[in-house]
């Protein structure tokens, strides 16, 4: 249940972005995936009352700055403005004309990286302390999926959890637990600098279900496996098995159609640098690849990365993220 606090003038809420290291579309179906939070793109999102003229009850006007993906805003406006309706309903406060939200956001739009999650997030948390409330992980996680599920149809509620996650987790059928972590090693996430197209990808995953008897069952048996064999190599220190997994999962999407030309470029480009393992991460069809690279080859694989086309890269030390480690 949630606690009143003192109302602010002004409301602050923070979110970050996050990777899927594997489990991409087998997810929906009850499958596990593996998700890992990406603490240096963040979020800040601010609410307040503002003196402009009213158009009634629950006016909302949204701005978004400090990201290269501003048109983002217009396309999620209308999954935040469910969003702020439902929290007001939700935590039984005045819905109130005239408010004002900001969006100060690093994360790229369209790239598998969780954007619309954090922003949502960042705007629920705003709204509580604009309101003077304390919202619970739960309440969280059911407010930034009703923005989540406007902007993306039905979605499997990895964002929602991951983007607030200071650890990385396992999520299977709506429910996620922390890992062990074991392993040593550099997880580098390079923007292709295509926007991923999620529904395409998810349609064309759906069609090809539909052609062939028993092929979503193999998908998910297979997805499953690896994904299982990651976590458990994750955990026992088992970093050349891991990124062994990481690649297997980008061929099981390659082979479903997933990837691109210019995706699979950049896969190669990390195994030639001494990636252990990399693949797609997130819908398909354009966005970001990760790779697992040992420190001592993180300047190489970077370097290769980018000559591979890469137009920015992210680096997100194993270790640092570590709240569990074996």
């Amino acid at each position: 249940m949630s606690e009143n606090r003192r109302a602010r003038s002004v409301g602050i809420g923070r979110a970050h972005a996050k990777a899927i290291l594997l489990g991409e579309h087998a997810v929906v179906y009850g499958a596990p995936a593996l998700a890992l939070p990406v603490p240096q793109l963040t979020v800040t999102a601010s609410a307040g009352w503002s003196h402009r003229g009213a158009d009634g009850p629950g006016d909302v006007s949204f701005t978004m700055t400090g990201s290269p993906s501003r048109p983002m805003v217009t396309q999620a406006s209308d999954g935040l403005r469910r969003l702020i309706t439902e929290f007001t309903a939700t935590m039984g406060v005045d819905d109130r004309p005239n408010l004002d939200v900001i969006i100060d956001g690093a994360i790229p739009h369209g790239r598998g990286l969780g954007s619309s999650a954090a922003y949502a997030r960042a705007v629920v948390h705003a709204l509580a302390d604009l309101y003077g409330r304390d919202v619970t992980e739960n309440e969280t996680f059911d407010l930034v999926q009703t923005a989540e599920n406007v902007a993306h149809g039905r979605s499997s509620g990895v964002d929602a959890r991951a983007v607030g996650a200071s650890a990385p987790l396992l999520f299977q059928a709506g429910e996620v637990q922390e890992l062990s972590i074991g392993c040593d090693g550099l997880f580098i996430i390079a923007d292709s600098g295509v926007v991923g197209r999620t529904k395409d990808a998810v349609e064309l995953l759906r069609e090809g279900f539909q052609r062939h008897d028993g092929a979503r069952e193999r998908f998910v048996r297979r997805a499953s496996r690896l994904t299982e064999e990651a976590r458990h190599a994750l955990a026992a220190g088992k970093p050349e098995e891991l990124g062994s997994r990481l690649t297997d999962y980008h061929a099981l999407l390659r082979a479903a159609g997933l990837s691109t030309k210019a995706i699979d470029a950049l896969v190669e480009a990390a195994l030639t640098g001494g990636s252990l393992g990399a693949k797609i991460t997130g819908g398909g069809l354009g966005g970001c690849v990760i790779a697992l690279s040992p420190p001592e080859q993180a300047r190489e694989v970077t370097q290769q990365l980018h000559e591979a086309g890469a137009v920015q890269t992210w680096v997100v030390p194993l270790r640092g993220l570590a709240k569990n480690v074996l």
